[in-house]
């Protein structure tokens, strides 16, 4: 569910083409961590059409996913058995993924703003709580900037990361990245062009 709160039917009118909407390479940003990463149970939240959690399941981890449009799952699905990898795939919400304490070695939440700042608060708080002691967190989103740039990800600047939002949202857990920048991306049609990022790591206390 990449993006941000458009009702369910269009992003599920979205994924209903052939043609993967962000492509089918993982993004960059988890790539360019994977010596962080660690091994074991991860989970790939909103994950849209399958790349990022198919490649962690390349990497040797056990892989949660879930999105909240069934197409889009539909097609995860197709790139796992495409790659030959197994996945446990759910079409679900957020509000409604079953959020296991303490269960996952790491969680990787790519391009996930969809959510209003209250709800965000509360999904951050599922995540912190779904991490293992010394798990490890990855989080790749959309900065301030992005709204100069237009090339994807949430039109309204609330929906947006900045580095003191995510070191306070995850106070207390050892910061690894936590940078700010710009480059040119491309994610398939839905992300491609230049754009301002934000990247955080960090592990659970």
């Amino acid at each position: 569910m990449t993006g941000f709160a458009y009702p369910q039917e269009m992003w599920d009118k979205r994924f209903s083409t052939p043609n993967y909407v962000f492509g089918e390479e993982p993004n960059a940003f988890l790539v360019s961590q994977a010596a962080r990463l660690g091994k074991g149970h991860a989970l790939a939240l909103a994950d849209g059409e399958g790349r990022n959690s198919v490649w962690l399941a390349q990497q040797g981890f056990s892989v949660d996913a879930f999105d909240f449009s069934a197409p889009a799952v539909e097609k995860a699905k197709a790139l796992a058995a495409k790659h030959n990898v197994q996945l446990n795939f759910s079409c679900s919400a957020w509000q409604n993924f079953d959020w296991k304490p303490a269960h996952y070695d790491l969680v990787a939440g790519i391009f996930f703003q969809f959510a209003t700042p209250e709800e965000r608060a509360e999904l951050f708080e599922k995540i912190k709580q779904s991490l293992k002691p010394g798990g490890v967190l990855v989080i790749q989103g959309y900065g301030k900037n992005q709204l100069a740039f237009k090339t994807g990800g949430p039109d309204k600047l609330e929906h947006l990361y900045d580095e003191d939002l995510l070191r306070q949202s995850f106070a207390g857990f050892e910061v690894q990245v936590c940078e700010t920048y710009e480059t040119s991306i491309t994610e398939g049609a839905g992300h491609s062009g230049m754009s301002a990022l934000v990247g955080f790591v960090a592990r659970k206390p």
